[in-house]
């Protein structure tokens, strides 16, 4: 087990634990956001023939070779074809077909003018500029080329991915299922609310902000309850959590105080221990465990340092548990807004709101970054990491970080 890990440690160590869930097949319209689990290759060319770019008048671009203001060429019209009909032809040489966008190419055909640039009657067209071949038509397999590699297993189904799918015919595709994360609450102290506060007590936060960040990563979050200082008790409840849920996740009792039983709960249910502690402020007091192949999180209860450990750690798990390809937090560079006046003897995580308004990644960082100060990350979009043995920082200083 590693003591006091840096995050970098526990990350690595906690992702080679882990692989995807399960896959299912849904139906197409339910997919939005989900993540694909089967590279998907193109089965057929979009669009799947050649067709009109706009309305106007197929004909051989070979016809109109010569043709100009001084010198039309008048081409007979033989017909008209919509969007959807069936291609109309074959053509003949000095002939032409009215055609509307979205039509198919008549045979024979490989040009088309708009309407505007023409000068026509019922029964002729006449073109006053030359075109060349290809002109005006949106070619078959332009968008999508049949065997083309569109998307690989593990990307998130987005507006795109959704509206090509549909347009290779696919209604049932084959998705990772929902991670389930099961939510567990410790200690004495802590309320449901709207209970009422009596002296001693909290209401219980910590519910509310890992539900909204489990949401945040594409997994369904569990409410596994509230208990209190009892390592029976939490092992109780975690031993339930289990049988349903893939990552379980518990705040309050990692410390090393007499009422911090979380370590202990772990052990009595056979959860092999993995890490305990990490060498962050905030998000300092933790602890990881496995069974089963199943991840314990035990995150300190203090709110603002259990969810810098989960935004630095237990984040890109949970994006990999998934199914995602890319789970890790691309890196960035951010730009201090105002000083830092504190000394960091170790890894330092600040969370803060990014400003592009003059071009430069400038972050801001609320006053508030201690361990139990969570309102300070209202509306916060970014992390910013401070290294270890940092003295206080001034305004401008550059620091590595990734977005929320």
């Amino acid at each position: 087990m590693l003591t006091k890990a840096n995050h970098q440690q526990a990350l690595e160590l906690l992702l080679r634990q882990t692989t995807p869930v399960a896959t299912e097949q849904l139906p197409l319209a339910d997919c939005a956001g989900r993540i694909l689990a089967q590279d998907f290759y193109a089965a057929y060319n979009v669009p799947p023939f050649d067709r009109s770019a706009y309305d106007g008048y197929a004909f051989r671009a070979a016809d109109v070779s010569n043709a100009s203001q001084e010198h039309p060429v008048t081409l007979r019209i033989l017909g008209e074809t919509a969007a959807g009909d069936p291609p109309f032809g074959p053509l003949q040489p000095g002939t032409a077909v009215k055609i509307l966008t979205g039509a198919p190419i008549p045979p024979g055909a490989d040009a088309v003018a708009a309407y505007e640039t023409t000068r026509y009657t019922q029964a002729e067209v006449t073109v006053m500029a030359p075109a060349l071949p290809g002109a005006n038509i949106v070619t078959a397999g332009e968008d999508v080329a049949q065997g083309q590699l569109l998307a690989q297993a593990g990307s998130r189904i987005d507006v795109g991915l959704m509206g090509t799918l549909a347009s290779q015919g696919v209604v049932c595709p084959k998705v990772f299922r929902l991670p389930q994360v099961g939510i567990l609450s410790t200690g004495e102290e802590v309320v449901e609310p709207p209970e009422p506060l009596i002296p001693g007590k909290i209401w219980n936060t910590n519910r509310y902000a890992f539900t909204a960040a489990i949401r945040s990563v594409g997994c369904v979050p569990r409410y596994l309850g509230l208990v209190g200082d009892s390592a029976q008790q939490i092992a109780a409840h975690m031993e339930q959590g289990l049988k349903s849920c893939d990552v379980l996740i518990s705040t309050g009792g990692v410390s090393v105080g007499d009422y911090d039983f979380t370590l202990e709960a772990m052990r009595l249910v056979g959860a092999t221990p993995l890490i305990s502690g990490l060498r962050i402020k905030p998000g300092m007091a933790c602890a990881f465990a496995m069974r089963d192949g199943k991840l314990l999180c035990g995150l300190s209860g203090n709110p603002a340092s259990a969810m810098t450990s989960f935004w630095t750690v237990l984040r890109p798990v949970l994006y990999k548990l998934a199914g995602c390809r890319s789970y890790l937090p691309a890196e960035i560079t951010l730009t201090l807004a105002q000083p830092f006046p504190k000394a960091s003897r170790q890894d330092r995580f600040l969370r803060g709101k990014l400003d592009l308004s003059d071009g430069i990644a400038r972050f801001h960082i609320p006053q508030k970054q201690g361990n139990t100060q969570l309102s300070s990350a209202i509306g916060c979009d970014a992390i910013a990491l401070i290294p270890a043995g940092s003295g206080p920082l001034q305004a401008g200083t550059q620091l590595k970080g990734f977005l929320l």
